[in-house]
């Protein structure tokens, strides 16, 4: 083996220096622009505003600003509009240009690397506004400070169009970037509105006091985008809306459980520094089974939680147990009895922050988990005594949690004890596959017997396993384990996945990489559908995670054109084929060749002999039918199921699956145009 290896290198004898490609400066970023910014994707695209918004936020949260605007340009454009102190424009005295020109072209320099620039800070700490530059085809770098006002403009992936200028006097302070992504790295230049829309307002609650305007200009007739500081001056009629929150985080709870029944009004919070961390932390108990815990470093979303959320949990439960120790007959509360029903955003900001990971989604500064614990705790004992009712109300919350978590598990040790998955023991309705590498192994779940029959015989046995439900299952949205295992669907679908349910949950022991949700295209269908991705949302959230939840997508149509067949997946496909005015046939497909062509109309006849059949479900086709359009790997169409934002998805299924029938209502009032409806 070492001969091999020796010879193997021996011939690569050519591999020197001269085989080393060193990139420097914003080429590297060019080069490879997911190093920086994750994805070219509209992730990517989105991020590149967050960093130019970033440098104003941090401005706000030194105390330096309150006042940033962000508008949408025509040609892809951005603009960030910001009332801080300005970049300096002063010559650096190592780079020998501007700081302005030496923050937007360099990597790693900024206000943020220590000295006095910047308390905290959050974004790419410095290279930030470079990253921007680099993934430009054009920057507009204009800077109000000391009395005057600088311009420089940059070009391709950031090369600078002459110096700083100074173009005149001014009276105003800040700075204002306008970019425009470059085409050639961003397939999709397209900026989503309500992505940036619920991002800001997320950054708003988090600052108090910083007002953010947020304008949609693409479609704005031409306007002088110079002529004013800030574009809403100008008044156009196009969309935008304004964010400013005195109460921080206290008015994001508030508006997190806006469709929630409070189990007590007053929402706790408390703003204080400990040893060199401000910690931040508001929450409110709400009338439901579903925790809510947002966590924040230095204004970054961290989803994976960390240090500050480790500390604050650890104080909660401690808190509430030490509440509680006057009561006779109860015992200590757990880490899941005090969370149910919770809302809390816990924020921390540090001036030296660490992050395990690229991504920055958990926090691994050690110092947070203290800071957090201490101030919590003491902030959250003097409100439970201050407040006896609602320390009666968060208490009764807790300890109807702790018995409802005792009779789940009561439930769910009757079927999840060991051997549950073994053998005879999946359910009699499940028609597995052969293979147990679950890499390769699908599940169909179905709607009803009809369609199951169909499945088990059109599928292919070695890889792919069937299991039909019968009608629509329980909707768990307030459901507790307890009840949500005495539902038979629900629990022959728990042990036929294998990876078990609560706090036994375990992704390794998923027996399918794919799970494949195969509704009617009918409302039952639709509704079946809902109730499901609920389900694995709320309880198998890392199966969504990890990619293995697919919803298939079987065909409306079905075209015969003489001998020739085709299927359609949509009107829009359905005319293309045949063209609008054929006439439709709904319901089964059962009929002889002679039979449909002896019940064809006139219409029919003068279009060759052509039909339509609208599928309304899966029983209606045939095994072989089912299988070259929605079963066959080579032929089918699959969509992944994604979390893109999490917190808007929760809020979705509190409002179409939760007790707010008025929310409900008002939902479907206002989406009403855009449902595609088959009647």
């Amino acid at each position: 083996m070492a001969e091999k290896l020796a010879k193997k290198i021996e011939k690569k004898s050519s591999y020197g220096a001269a085989d080393i490609t060193v990139l420097e400066g914003l080429e590297a970023v060019r080069r490879r622009p997911g190093m920086y910014i994750g994805t070219t994707g509209s992730d990517g695209l989105h991020h590149l505003v967050w960093e130019i918004f970033d440098n104003s936020r941090d401005e706000a949260m030194g105390g330096f600003c309150d006042d940033i605007e962000v508008a949408l340009l025509p040609d892809n454009r951005v603009r960030v509009a910001d009332n801080g102190r300005g970049i300096p424009v002063d010559i650096h005295q190592k780079t020998k240009v501007s700081a302005l020109e030496t923050v937007l072209t360099i990597l790693h320099a900024g206000g943020k690397f220590g000295g006095e620039g910047y308390k905290v800070s959050g974004g790419l700490h410095g290279v930030g506004a470079a990253v921007v530059n680099a993934l430009s085809v054009s920057m507009r770098a204009e800077v109000h400070r000391d009395g005057a006002y600088h311009v420089q403009e940059y070009k391709n992936g950031g090369k600078p169009l002459g110096k700083t200028k100074k173009i005149g006097p001014s009276k105003l302070h800040g700075t204002i970037i306008t970019f425009e992504p470059d085409a050639s790295i961003f397939p999709d230049r397209t900026f989503d509105w309500d992505t940036i829309v619920a991002h800001m307002r997320q950054q708003a609650y988090l600052v108090k006091g910083m007002r953010v305007s947020i304008l949609d200009l693409r479609n704005a007739e031409k306007f002088d985008d110079e002529s004013v500081y800030y574009l809403r001056e100008l008044k156009i009629d196009a969309p935008s809306v304004t964010f400013y929150f005195e109460g921080g985080l206290r008015s994001l709870v508030a508006f997190q459980n806006r469709h929630q029944e409070p189990v007590h009004k007053t929402i706790f919070y408390v703003e204080k520094e400990q040893d060199g961390v401000t910690v931040e932390v508001a929450l409110q108990y709400v009338d439901d089974i579903t925790a809510r815990l947002s966590a924040f470093a230095n204004n970054i979303y961290t989803a994976e939680g960390g240090m500050h959320v480790t500390g604050f949990k650890t104080a909660l439960t401690r808190t509430l147990n030490a509440s509680a120790k006057a009561s006779k007959d109860v015992d200590n509360f757990t880490g899941d009895d005090v969370l149910e029903g919770l809302t809390a955003v816990v924020s921390v900001k540090l001036r030296e922050i660490q992050f395990e990971g690229q991504t920055k989604a958990k926090l691994g500064s050690v110092e947070a988990r203290g800071a957090t614990d201490a101030v919590f705790s003491e902030a959250f004992s003097t409100f439970l005594e201050e407040h006896p009712e609602e320390a009666r109300s968060i208490l009764g919350k807790a300890t109807l949690a702790m018995k409802a978590r005792k009779a789940a598990k009561a439930a769910k040790d009757s079927i999840m004890r060991k051997g549950a998955l073994d053998g005879m023991t999946l359910p009699g309705k499940l028609a597995d596959c052969q293979t147990k590498d679950a890499s390769e192994s699908e599940i169909f779940i179905v709607e009803g017997d009809s369609a199951g029959g169909t499945a088990k015989t059109g599928r292919d046995r070695r890889t792919q396993a069937v299991l039909p439900l019968r009608g629509k299952i329980l909707n768990i949205e307030r459901a507790r384990l307890d009840k949500m295992l005495a539902s038979e669907q629900i629990k022959n679908l728990v042990v036929a996945m294998g990876t078990a349910i609560g706090d036994i949950f375990d992704i390794e022991k998923l027996r399918y990489h794919k799970i494949i949700i195969a509704t009617d295209a009918d409302v039952d269908g639709a509704h079946i559908r809902t109730l499901l991705l609920t389900l694995f949302y709320r309880h198998f959230r890392p199966v969504i995670e990890g990619g293995y939840l697919y919803i298939a997508q079987p065909p409306l149509f079905k075209i015969k054109k003489g001998k020739e067949v085709m299927y359609a997946y949509s009107d829009v496909e359905r005319i293309a084929f045949v063209g609008e005015e054929l006439p439709i046939e709904v319901g089964s497909d059962n009929a002889s060749e002679e039979e449909t062509e002896a019940e064809e109309t006139d219409t029919k006849k003068k279009s060759a002999k052509v039909s339509v059949q609208r599928y309304k479900g899966l029983g209606e086709m045939n095994s072989e039918e089912l299988w070259e359009t929605t079963m066959d790997p080579n032929r089918r169409i699959l969509k992944q199921v994604t979390v893109v934002d999490a917190q808007d998805a929760d809020f979705v299924f509190d409002m179409l699956m939760g007790t707010d029938v008025p929310a409900r209502k008002s939902f479907i009032q206002s989406h009403a145009k855009e449902a595609t409806l088959d009647i």
